[in-house]
């Protein structure tokens, strides 16, 4: 009697897939590496950061020394822009994130260290999303939505001028803790990649 040779369909990582995930027609496991459009994304946040922090210190300390000039308006439009945009792209990146997965964790870390790694991966989303969100508010509160003169922001709350201040304290201090995050984020990366192999 003859068998049936016909190899078992692989899936898009080559492995065959388990029964239940014949049966089911659920995902048989994580991407084994982040996808193209993925580190795009991510690569376009860290660009996006890398210049918004540095523009928003030298914006502020042009304003607390009283120097409204052309530079000035013009960081201060070029960051409330980038913040918008940036606020977008992250929106796009978790939805894409939810959507398509992430590879699963090394194999060779320990549990403490992978559930640092969630906290912190989690903690910097939050604040990618939340800082750009209080910049906002904070120049709605103020108001200062113009963008180069060109057209104006939206408002999200009604003018409050002494209400700003605070929230524009809290969009400072949640600038630093995303980069302070951010910098643990690199250092374990090195850390895993360098030291350790």
């Amino acid at each position: 009697m003859a068998h049936d040779k016909t190899p078992p369909r692989q899936t898009a990582s080559g492995h065959a897939p388990t029964s239940s995930a014949r049966a089911t027609g659920a995902p048989v496991e994580q991407p084994p590496v982040y996808s193209p459009v993925a580190r795009g994304l991510h690569w376009l946040t860290v660009a996006f950061v890398a210049v918004m922090v540095p523009v928003g210190l030298i914006m502020t300390s042009q304003a607390e020394r009283n120097i409204w000039d052309g530079l000035t308006n013009a960081l201060y439009s070029s960051h409330k822009l980038a913040g918008v945009t940036l606020l977008a792209v992250i929106v796009v990146r978790l939805a894409y994130r939810f959507a398509h997965g992430a590879p699963p964790d090394e194999p060779t870390i320990e549990p403490w260290q992978k559930i640092v790694s969630h906290l912190t991966h989690w903690a910097i989303y939050a604040l990618l999303l939340t800082v750009p969100i209080l910049g906002w508010i904070g120049v709605s509160l103020y108001p200062a939505l113009d963008i180069f003169g060109l057209f104006k922001l939206p408002g999200l709350v009604a003018p409050n001028q002494p209400a700003s201040s605070t929230i524009f304290l809290l969009h400072k201090w949640g600038a630093f803790a995303l980069v302070g995050l951010a910098a643990m984020h690199v250092g374990a990366a090195l850390f895993h990649y360098v030291i350790r192999k």
